[in-house]
């Protein structure tokens, strides 16, 4: 194999955002780290977070309050260890962050002489203010840190625009154990097929809303990991419990646009086109209920008016309050013509977080030896049926800390596979019929947000698998005889997880936080998570 193909490291790492980062960043004193990126090294889902992260550091608040809440939100399917595990561990890591050098928000009578008191916020979920924020832009705020370390760091390379194709595991190549020992990966600067061989992998992929027509999260959110997981031959779990946030922008030059969720911490109203409130009807709680509930509060009065949006309203503020507090997204609406200080702002829910994914341990490890998965892209049993807001970038943090610590206990006796066989290509072509790729891929997003959305029923459940099924048929023919593209890769991944995410609701006999059917409206008393095996499917 040409020597540019070929590439060694002790562990490889797939994904560039808070989960991705902070681990190769803990390991990287002791090993050699490879950081793929799909796109720009920037472009993910932490950069877009807005709220926080959430993690106690007030004095009234508790470890056993945050386990409580979580608990609560998860709607009884979270697993109690990992709930407290995380929070347990919370605050060491997020002091890392700060250690770091991501400028969380400050009291204002906090000085620089005394220990810091940080400004906190709360959530949707939450009964204490715990949220550690950097004013409405707390995702770019800890990606640009992680990035800033990462780029100095002489034990790290970051490779940009890089797709994972599919994990290399021994028995595949001629060895006895199924063990992961690296992966062919896409170069997209150059469209070649090229081979990491590393002594750990580590998916830190995200999540799949891409999946979904309409979703906040940016254009690299495939699934990638959760379908190289599976057919390398990991379990995944809880796929059906896809969250969709309460609050996106409805402006036709704004579709990704998120309205954090401190917004209603902060006091905003959700309103009817007629300017009346609507949350107290349907929660005691109103605004602040968690987002399964006010997602499907927003979709039943939508549908109920044939309305094409409901309105978030926080112009009851002063001005100068929201403009501090908000200043990303008041400078954002401002420059789309809408001024939140005096008016409403017109919002639809959106496809933001997956909940389920590649199962996983305590210390991030999967059913393959040396692959770990941490992150939206792993199962923990933090989230349980409804992610609380702000627990998932602390979730990414936890686990980074965790599996790096399992990683650097066995990296001195892990050893690289002496060989890999390089990717075969010479039996394809290239292919002249991308509007293929793109129209089947628009088909699967429409019809996921018509039959796997905020409401199911069993009906739409099948009619999308069948869909899904003919689709695979065609996009396996089609990666079996052209070279590959970014667009035919996620194609590829997210109709595998589409599949996946299908099967876990159909197999989900009841309505239980994100997962809502019309079919089977009340709660099974014995619930667990959902669990696929590869072989059994």
């Amino acid at each position: 194999m040409n020597a540019n193909r070929e590439h060694q490291c002790d562990v490889l790492v797939v994904g560039s955002g808070a989960a991705g980062l902070s681990l190769a960043l803990r390991v990287a004193k002791h090993c050699k780290v490879i950081v793929l990126s799909k796109g720009p090294r920037s472009e993910g889902s932490t950069y877009y977070a807005q709220g926080g992260i959430a993690a106690v550091f007030d004095e009234s608040d508790s470890i056993d309050s945050h386990v409580e809440d979580t608990l609560i939100a998860g709607a009884g399917l979270c697993e109690p260890d990992t709930v407290r595990f995380i929070a347990e561990h919370a605050k060491e890591c997020v002091q890392w962050l700060i250690d770091g050098g991501v400028p969380f928000d400050k009291e204002e009578d906090s000085s620089d002489d005394e220990e810091p008191r940080y400004h906190l916020t709360r959530e949707g979920g939450h009964s204490h203010r715990r949220i550690l924020h950097a004013a409405d832009a707390t995702g770019m705020a800890v990606q640009t840190s992680l990035q800033d370390n990462v780029h100095n760091h002489p034990n790290i390379t970051l490779f940009e625009r890089y797709n994972a194709l599919d994990l290399i595991t021994e028995d595949k190549v001629g060895g006895d154990e199924k063990k992961v020992i690296g992966a062919y990966v896409w170069n997209r600067n150059d469209e070649h097929v090229e081979v990491i061989r590393s002594k750990f992998v580590v998916l830190a992929t995200g999540g799949a809303s891409k999946v979904y027509q309409y979703t906040s999260n940016p254009d690299v959110s495939s699934g990638d990991g959760i379908a190289i997981a599976w057919r390398a031959g990991c379990r995944v779990a809880n796929l059906e419990f896809n969250q969709f946030h309460p609050t996106c922008l409805y402006h036709p030059d704004a579709r990704n646009f998120l309205l954090t969720e401190a917004l209603r911490g902060e006091g905003a109203y959700l309103r009817r086109p007629d300017g009346s409130r609507f949350m107290p009807d349907f929660d005691e709680r109103g605004e602040l209920a968690p987002r399964d509930v006010v997602a499907r509060a927003i979709d039943y009065e939508m549908k109920r008016l044939g309305a094409d949006c409901m309105y978030l309203d926080i112009s009851h503020k002063p001005a100068d309050f929201i403009e501090k507090h908000f200043p990303m997204i008041y400078s954002r609406l401002m420059d789309l013509g809408i001024d939140m200080t005096k008016e409403p702002i017109p919002i639809v829910p959106a496809a933001h977080y997956t909940c389920g994914g590649v199962m996983v341990n305590q210390q991030g490890q999967t059913d393959l030896r040396q692959l770990y998965a941490i992150g939206e892209v792993s199962y923990t049993g933090l989230h349980g049926a409804n992610r609380m807001a702000s627990n998932s970038l602390l979730e990414c943090v936890v686990y980074a800390w965790s599996a790096a610590k399992d990683i650097l206990s066995k990296v001195k006796e892990a050893t690289l596979a002496p060989e890999v066989p390089s990717w075969d290509e010479s039996q394809v072509t290239c292919s002249d019929e991308e509007v293929v790729i793109q129209h089947n891929w628009h088909e699967l997003r429409l019809f996921m947000w018509d039959y796997m959305g905020i409401v199911r029923t069993d009906k739409r459940l099948e009619r999308a698998l069948r869909r899904i099924q003919l689709l695979q048929q065609e996009t396996h023919e089609y990666y079996s005889n052209f070279r590959v593209s970014n667009n035919l890769l996620e194609l590829r991944n997210l109709l595998q997880v589409a599949e996946l995410m299908v099967r876990c609701a159909m197999q989900r006999k009841e309505s239980r936080g994100l997962h809502y059917t019309l079919d089977y409206p009340q709660l099974q008393p014995d619930s667990g998570p959902t669990i696929l095996t590869p072989d059994q499917q």
